[in-house]
């Protein structure tokens, strides 16, 4: 592409949330946590201050607006994904959001989050980097225990619990879930971090980070009446359990089915599956999803995983104004990782490789903005390219799984195999 945009500037500095911005950021969240009766159980946290590192998990934009209630009165610097930015990055520099992109090894950051603890300030990371595909923890990077180590601050999490359920990635509609709950917990002071090691933050993160969203609506009886509840589940739920066919999944109100087999199941108001006829294979979402975690694991032990070539549009996000349509090419995800090229607008080529080392996971959308359809997301410290699969048979869920379970094989071929949920 002929042109040269100007690139976000990364290194730029943190700044504490502007005085006169703190009122806007809590008259934004606050109404919303008390619509949905938030609990919030505090767990060592009772009269704590800054500075320290707030982990919280990631399942719906509500996760935010409970942590600005959970830190009152104090403030903190989010690290956001650059197109959070798009359209408002004078806004969220001013309310002192640290701009990311995904799934790189970014030194910057690093530098960055020091200065907000210098500043006195919380660290807010959101360690998933990505929101939960079915409710359940994704992997976590497992440079995090030496990050705690680094930034020498009491280490928080921020556990939420119900934000899936109420409006799930699959499918965004509120469903007025209430009371959600959220446990905010100090896991390490500043002294008992000096005295533990990397790998035993590590572990310690990975055990307080588990949560699932459907064994908990269960646990505490939620019902959830949402007429069309089950739209989009086949964006998750990729491949018939009946007939083991991908990519003939749909959903129709509460309903999820096989277009190949014709086997049906109800999503339930407890968020379980029911089988209409036979069998109910999974009853739980996220067996099922692990089911075709399974699936592809499997594929890739055989040195069989591959998507194929697939024609894509490859949008470019360089800053935060707006993505620039880079043109059309081809996608291909295999045991080598991810190549995407193609030709540009002005008949230039393009091309970006990921190789399966570089990436223990990556970014997804379902239906992105609700008119651009399903994408994966990959980045350079300089880019992020937004590739939309089209005319053909694909699910960015498995290209997602694949990412990770190709990763894992990677460190056990190399003798250095992940610990469980990290990466």
């Amino acid at each position: 592409m002929k042109t040269t945009f100007e690139r976000f500037d990364m290194k730029k500095a943190p700044i504490p949330t502007r005085f006169y911005l703190r009122p806007l950021t809590w008259v934004l969240s606050i109404p919303d946590t008390l619509k949905h009766q938030t609990i919030i159980r505090r767990h060592g946290t009772e009269g704590l201050k800054p500075p320290y590192v707030l982990l919280c998990n990631h399942n719906a934009f509500l996760d935010f607006k409970v942590a600005t209630r959970a830190i009152y009165p104090h403030r903190a610097n989010y690290v956001v994904a650059i197109d959070g930015f798009i359209g408002r990055e004078w806004l969220l520099r001013e309310v002192g959001c640290i701009c990311k992109r995904k799934f790189t090894n970014d030194l910057t950051l690093v530098r960055q989050l020091r200065q907000v603890v210098k500043n006195g300030d919380i660290a807010a990371i959101y360690p998933e980097a990505r929101y939960s595909l079915c409710g359940t923890t994704a992997v976590l990077p497992a440079s995090l225990g030496k990050l705690c180590k680094l930034l020498g601050v009491p280490v928080v999490t921020l556990i939420c619990h119900g934000h899936h359920v109420n409006s799930p990635f699959w499918n965004l509609h509120d469903r007025g879930v209430k009371p959600t709950e959220a446990d905010f917990t100090l896991l390490y002071t500043a002294e008992e971090l000096k005295e533990a090691s990397a790998d035993e933050i590590n572990d310690r993160l990975v055990q307080a980070f588990q949560y699932d969203d459907h064994a908990w609506q269960k646990e505490r009886g939620i019902r959830i009446t949402y007429p069309r509840r089950a739209e989009g589940l086949q964006k998750v739920l990729y491949q018939c359990p009946a007939c083991g066919r991908e990519y003939r999944m749909a959903s129709e109100e509460t309903r999820l089915f096989c277009r190949e087999c014709g086997k049906r199941w109800e999503l339930t108001e407890l968020g379980e599956l029911r089988a209409e006829n036979g069998e109910t294979e999974f009853s739980h979402i996220p067996d099922w999803y692990e089911w075709e975690r399974a699936n592809v694991r499997r594929e890739v032990a055989e040195g069989r995983y591959s998507t194929g070539e697939l024609p894509v549009t490859v949008d470019s996000l360089p800053n935060a104004k707006r993505f620039i349509r880079l043109g059309e090419g081809t996608l291909i995800h295999d045991m080598n990782g991810f190549t995407v090229r193609g030709t540009d607008v002005d008949g230039d080529p393009f091309e970006m490789l990921k190789p399966v080392p570089s990436l223990y996971s990556c970014h997804i959308e379902y239906e992105y903005l609700g008119k651009h359809g399903d994408c994966v997301d990959l980045n350079t410290l300089e880019d992020t390219w937004y590739i939309y699969p089209h005319d053909c048979d694909f699910s960015v869920t498995k290209m997602a799984l694949a990412t990770e379970e190709l990763y894992f094989a990677y460190r056990e071929k190399i003798g250095r195999p992940c610990k469980p949920g990290l990466a």
